[in-house]
């Protein structure tokens, strides 16, 4: 049963930074791609990034500006975000996510990138940014 869990979140002050993580269980990290999301209060669910299964290449959507950093580790079955400079709109629920042989993770229109499906889901974790 594939099961992923994130960690790393709560109260922060803006413009400091965070490393969110996922630990994944179930699946290995090279068969799966992994994704990261967030849902703002009374917003829809948005794609972040991911890393691609098999040589896990990362790759960051357009509603990002650049603050995130999507890195895996096969060894430790654990993949991590990192936000740069958070602001009070980077409050959200984060999610990880992962399908098996998801590579590439996303898909590209010509301008920007957009993550494509994934059917596995963590519980979230809360990131709350004070101004």
């Amino acid at each position: 049963e594939v099961q992923l869990v994130e960690s790393g979140g709560g109260l922060v002050q803006a413009g400091g930074s965070l490393t969110l993580s996922c630990a994944a269980s179930g699946l290995g990290l090279d068969d799966f791609a992994i994704g990261w999301f967030r849902q703002a209060p009374g917003k829809e669910r948005v794609g972040i990034g991911c890393v691609s299964s098999g040589d896990g290449t990362p790759y960051y959507t357009g509603s990002v500006e650049g603050r995130f950093t999507i890195s895996r580790d096969s060894a430790k079955n654990l993949v991590t975000l990192e936000i740069h400079k958070l602001s009070p709109e980077d409050t959200a629920v984060y999610y990880c996510a992962g399908e098996k042989g998801l590579s590439p993770c996303t898909y590209y229109d010509g301008t920007y990138y957009y993550t494509r499906h994934f059917g596995s889901w963590g519980q979230g974790t809360q990131v709350t940014v004070s101004s």
